[in-house]
């Protein structure tokens, strides 16, 4: 979340690696380094236009709240709480802000933790993330998706627990969501998100393609001080199914499709934030549909250093079963 106070003051078996599996994997970590390294240099190349227009400001503006202690420049929440895939934001969708607490002449960080529990199904997501002179964020995330008594249902055994690694990129390009209140451009930022899964053999027998997947993101974050309101609006290319923990497209298709995101937050006090997101999913895999998914959600932060972010999700169907509503709960510290 951001602080938007007025301008007065986030038992199946491995199948063995065939030496065409490692070409291929090796092709595909090859892809994902030139990625990031043209994330990296794409956001250095936008870099010097924004930063010396935000040193040049006068230094009799108005500050959004009293000066912060030194090691720390960053206003309170401004690195959002942390998405439920390592990203500094919401808790479905990234937003354009860079994560921890530090500014363009520091580097901050962050680690969380979160829980969903929607009935029949538990995720356990955790991780941690670096904000390099509110430039550049890196983060590393693991899941841990508890099937329970579905598990069971499929004959995979009770508690069968499925594990997806994900590590991000994202590149500020252009704008500042909280400096730049009279101009109507909104913050701007491209991500990735490379996800592996440790259950190939099972997503091959449910019809996915792969256990590993890019997803690539452009989000556009909107801060409105004087009305206390937060927008953000996240289009992310994908073919992962349920997020990547059931692997990534599937016999009904296997290519990349936009899929929309948005989050809405209204302060209601300097720590207390209330709001709503969205996020649609792809729906690649023939054994099930996939619904999407909405929270709405409450944040609070009693300082910059730890916020709390509890929501009512619905994630829609999961497999065999329909309605999957419930509790999300997450922790965040930075510095």
């Amino acid at each position: 979340m951001t602080d938007l106070q007025p301008a007065t003051q986030r038992s199946s078996t491995e199948i063995p690696m065939t030496s065409a599996c490692h070409a291929e994997r090796t092709h595909r970590l090859t892809a994902l380094s030139l990625a990031c390294a043209s994330l990296l240099l794409l956001g250095s190349g936008v870099a010097s236009a924004q930063d010396a227009a935000a040193l040049d400001a006068p230094a009799d503006e108005p500050s959004l709240q009293d000066p912060p202690p030194a090691p720390s420049g960053k206003l309170l929440l401004t690195g959002g709480v942390t998405q439920v895939e390592g990203a500094a934001g919401g808790g479905l969708a990234p937003w354009a802000v860079i994560g921890g607490q530090g500014t363009r002449d520091q580097i901050g960080g962050s680690a969380y933790y979160t829980r969903v529990d929607v009935g029949d199904y538990a995720l356990d997501s955790y991780g941690a993330l670096v904000g390099l002179h509110d430039r550049v964020e890196i983060s590393v995330a693991r899941q841990a998706f508890d099937t329970r008594a579905v598990g069971t249902a499929l004959g995979l055994g009770q508690g069968y627990v499925i594990r997806q690694d994900i590590v991000g990129v994202k590149v500020k390009l252009a704008g500042d969501a909280v400096l730049e209140q009279d101009r109507w451009m909104p913050q701007l930022a491209i991500g990735l998100q490379h996800k592996r899964n440790n259950r190939g053999a099972l997503l091959s027998a449910i019809g996915a393609k792969d256990d590993s997947g890019t997803d690539v993101y452009l989000s556009a974050t909107k801060l409105y001080l004087d009305q206390s309101l937060l927008l953000n609006t996240t289009l992310r290319f994908t073919k992962a199914n349920q997020f990547g923990i059931l692997g990534f497209g599937g016999d009904r298709n296997d290519s990349y499709k936009p899929q929309l995101e948005g989050s809405a937050a209204f302060l209601l006090n300097r720590h207390v934030a209330v709001g709503a997101e969205f996020r649609s999913k792809p729906n690649n895999l023939g054994i099930a549909r996939e619904d999407n998914a909405w929270d709405a959600f409450v944040a609070w932060a009693p300082n910059k250093h730890v916020s709390l972010t509890v929501a009512y999700v619905d994630l829609g169907n999961i497999v065999i079963r329909d309605n999957q509503r419930g509790w999300y709960a997450s922790l965040q510290v930075g510095f």
